[in-house]
């Protein structure tokens, strides 16, 4: 803890930005409904933020280079303030999509900013242990951050107002962090056509957990309301699909580092489009059917990232890490653009469970994908790559570069 005890503020920071992004999320899509937006005007919303994110992705570097770490947080963190209250001030489909956008660039640039500037403090001796802090500190935030809503309520102004505090707030401990500011990250250059050829199952795997898990998060609580969830019902569902995400993690992360990881990506797929598809035709309006289908989706799905990302570096030659790790998270963020905006539009035409149809077909098409690429290739020896699986976030690229520390292993043939 001595060595934890330096790092405190940027992890109480990144508590309060993950926490106060996931209760924005879903009360954003809740409060939508109440107003009377369309399903499908709640989905062009989500697909806003997502655009943002994926804007954020590629110019935080520049932006960091340009004024430094505590400049770009500050003005981050009050933009995105300024942008949660406005919503509230102004209660119509453009305004809120352009500050779901907006929020979209902060968030990107927050997290960034924050993982980032926990990377340049952390030492081998203290990473793991600061790594497993900061996931208690994702896991912890984001599933309390759920129950705020039924405890205030979807009404009113004070969920938008303790959106906007929270991110105020999140200044004060970063404020008190070492006052050296770390270096500027070197600048990713993203190059779609070598990333591809490094994996093209990783890139479309990224796309597809994109297409599906953001629809998730989206339109989670659209289907919940769907079905007749109460409110603290549908904090729950949510709560259960992010903790069933921490429970396969390892063990697959552990199977993939010995056998050919594609099959362990299609072993999470099938599982995930089951739960899809218990979801869609098993659960019906039952409370705890639903709650046990979405945390077998979690568990199985949410791992499908740092699957793919993995896969991806076990091809990927030296010097090509950094681009993996940026270029992962962009794809999925393009992906994550499409999904709840076209299963917004499946979900208002046909009903709630077109959500889990929706992933449940898209799933498929991967698996399919997935076996015609385990026959086009061979796998990569467990001794020849690079590095092991990491159970990654999708908050910002640097956070690839927090949890690979010095296990990078040179390829030996």
């Amino acid at each position: 803890m001595s060595q934890i005890r330096p790092l405190i503020p940027l992890l109480v920071t990144a508590g309060i930005l993950i926490g106060g992004n996931g209760l924005q999320g879903t009360f954003i899509s809740l409060r939508a409904l109440e107003e009377g937006f369309s399903t499908s005007l709640i989905g062009v919303i989500g697909a806003g933020y997502n655009i943002g994110f994926a804007l954020g992705c590629v110019y935080v570097t520049r932006i960091l280079r340009a004024i430094g770490h505590i400049r770009t947080f500050s003005a981050m963190a009050a933009i995105a303030s300024a942008a949660a209250i406005s919503m509230v001030l102004v209660i119509n489909p453009l305004m809120w999509f352009l500050m779901r956008l907006l929020a979209g660039i902060c968030f990107a640039c927050l997290f960034a900013t924050v993982e980032s500037w926990l990377n340049a403090s952390v030492t081998n001796a203290n990473r793991a242990r600061t790594l497993s802090v900061y996931r208690l500190v994702d896991l912890g935030s984001v599933t309390a951050a759920q129950y705020v809503i039924p405890g205030i309520g979807l009404e009113g102004f004070e969920l938008f107002a303790i959106i906007s505090m929270a991110l105020t707030l999140s200044l004060v401990p970063i404020s008190f962090a070492d006052r050296s500011s770390p270096v500027a990250p070197e600048a990713i250059r993203f190059d779609v056509k070598a990333l591809w050829n490094i994996s093209p199952l990783a890139t479309i795997g990224c796309i597809v957990v994109g297409l599906t898990n953001a629809a998730f998060r989206s339109l989670g609580p659209i289907y919940g309301q769907g079905i007749g969830l109460s409110v603290t019902a549908i904090a729950t569902f949510m709560s259960a699909g992010i903790i069933g995400g921490v429970v396969l993690q390892y063990p697959l992360g552990h199977y993939s580092d010995r056998l050919d990881r594609r099959l362990i990506i299609l072993i999470a797929t099938f599982g995930s489009l089951l739960a899809g598809l218990f979801l869609a035709f098993g659960a019906g309006n039952d409370e705890w059917l639903n709650f046990a289908g979405i945390f077998l989706f979690g568990a199985f799905a949410m791992p499908l990232y740092s699957l793919c990302s993995a896969h991806a570096n076990d091809h990927a030659a030296e010097g090509q890490h950094a681009l993996v790790s940026a270029g992962m998270l962009f794809f999925w963020s393009l992906g994550a653009i499409i999904g709840p905006l076209f299963a917004s539009f499946l979900l208002e035409i046909f009903g709630p469970q077109a959500l889990f149809i929706y992933t449940a077909a898209v799933l498929f098409l991967f698996m399919l994908y997935t076996l015609q690429r385990m026959t086009a290739r061979g796998p990569v020896p467990a001794e020849a790559r690079a590095m092991p699986f990491r159970n990654l976030l999708r908050t910002s690229s640097f956070f690839n570069k927090l949890a690979a520390g010095n296990n990078h292993r040179r390829k030996d043939g």
